[in-house]
């Protein structure tokens, strides 16, 4: 056959995917309608998050679910449209967010998180991309000293249950390890362990180059229908057919659409989010969250990128950028921000599951069509893990870690 695998999706999770089988000997052709790493993979902090061994729980308590609902804080907005098409998701996830349930899912997410950094530190070599990357953390900063008590107790059970390295950084501490803040917090939690690029889009496109040096062809195009031949597979394309053994999907929140006529009915939804860049004031030393305001400041290098949390919305819906909007208030009152670089924020779409965790493995419904995605808030950071794991399934090897927790046909 002319391509043994074709990858679709050039996100940071199909590059890495189709980077991983090259490596290991496939033939193999990547393809995606939009250039290299220009969706959710460019627009995120730029973070790869060791420390993010419990995905994000839907919140539980009445306060919090309130607040979501009336749109108070930053964290959260949805558009009514949009929080209606995701209702059934948005239950399974509120379900899988109880205690127990987090604590199960934490322990499989975990399986994968504690490889992040190594996976990242293969492709980073590979890639000649050292430029690109600082070892420095990621910090939760708080403003009130309640909730820093409460995240350094959350801080040391992590430790304890997964080996999670922290510094818990006070009022003082904190002045000194961002000179520029110009107000006092209560304190931050510095995860140590964790990752940043200065672009994360240029780190995607590393990666690409490392496969294309290693034999590995890009195909600019629109992937718009699949079909399952006698052997392999048939990919229809905007500009033509590809046939392959293999095909991986891996086109984040664009996925269910392409699944969805072979028979696939998996819990995915969108959440949007947002992001600037600000030149002309002051950076960060290290990415930071502000954690009871529900945004992330970090030092790129087109500026001072604040990229917001979650709306759920309809993918194609008109921006609202509102949580930018007042990210960017409460960032004046912390930096010097300077003024923004684009004249209209940037928009994506993170690709989520109902049980918080990744789609990676064999579509059970199908031979030769494999499944990388859902990735949610983590699709940056996951990338490389994920992709030794489908790597494994697909030649089926034994996995490096477990796989059960993430197959398609938990849903069957």
């Amino acid at each position: 056959m002319p391509d043994e695998v074709v990858v679709l999706g050039a996100g940071m999770v199909g590059t890495c995917t189709a980077l991983e089988l090259t490596l290991r000997g496939h033939s193999v052709t990547l393809v995606d309608r939009s250039p290299i790493g220009r969706e959710t993979s460019y627009g995120n902090a730029g973070v790869i998050q060791r420390e993010a061994v419990e995905p994000y729980t839907f919140p539980r308590d009445l306060k919090a679910l309130m607040r979501a609902a009336l749109g108070h804080g930053l964290d959260i907005n949805y558009h009514f449209t949009g929080l209606l098409a995701a209702l059934p998701q948005l239950v399974r996830y509120w379900r899988n967010s109880a205690p127990s349930q987090h604590r199960r899912i934490s322990r499989e997410y975990a399986g994968l998180i504690e490889h992040v950094t190594d996976e990242h530190g293969r492709y980073i070599a590979l890639a000649r991309a050292e430029d690109l990357v600082r070892r420095k953390g990621l910090r939760l900063m708080y403003r009130t000293e309640s909730a820093f008590e409460d995240a350094v107790a959350h801080a040391e059970r992590l430790n304890q249950e997964y080996g999670i390295a922290f510094d818990a950084l006070d009022s003082h501490d904190m002045a000194l390890a961002e000179p520029s803040l110009r107000r006092s917090v209560a304190g931050a939690v510095h995860w140590v362990q964790s990752w940043s690029v200065s672009d994360p889009g240029a780190l995607v496109e590393r990666y690409v180059k490392a496969f294309q040096r290693r034999g590995g062809h890009f195909l600019r195009a629109d992937a718009v229908a699949l079909r399952e031949r006698s052997v392999g597979w048939e990919a229809r394309l905007d500009g033509g057919i590809l046939h392959a053994r293999h095909v991986v999907v891996a086109l984040g929140p664009w996925s269910d659409a392409l699944i969805r006529p072979l028979g696939y009915r998996l819990p995915l939804f969108v959440k949007r989010g947002y992001h600037r860049h600000y030149v002309g004031g002051d950076g960060v030393l290290v990415p930071t969250l502000d954690a009871e305001r529900g945004y992330v400041m970090s030092s790129q290098r087109r500026g001072l990128r604040i990229t917001t949390g979650a709306e759920i919305a309809r993918i194609d819906a008109q921006p609202t950028p509102r949580q930018l909007a007042g990210a960017e208030a409460e960032a004046r009152e912390l930096l010097s921000l300077g003024i923004p670089v684009e004249d209209e924020p940037w928009i994506g779409a993170r690709p989520c599951c109902a049980d918080m965790k990744p789609v990676i493995g064999r579509a059970h419904r199908h031979r030769g069509l494999w499944f990388n995605f859902g990735h949610g808030h983590h699709g940056f950071t996951l990338g490389p893990a994920g992709a030794r794991l489908l790597a494994d399934l697909i030649e089926s090897k034994q996995p490096y870690t477990e796989a059960k927790a993430f197959s398609p046909s938990r849903f069957a």
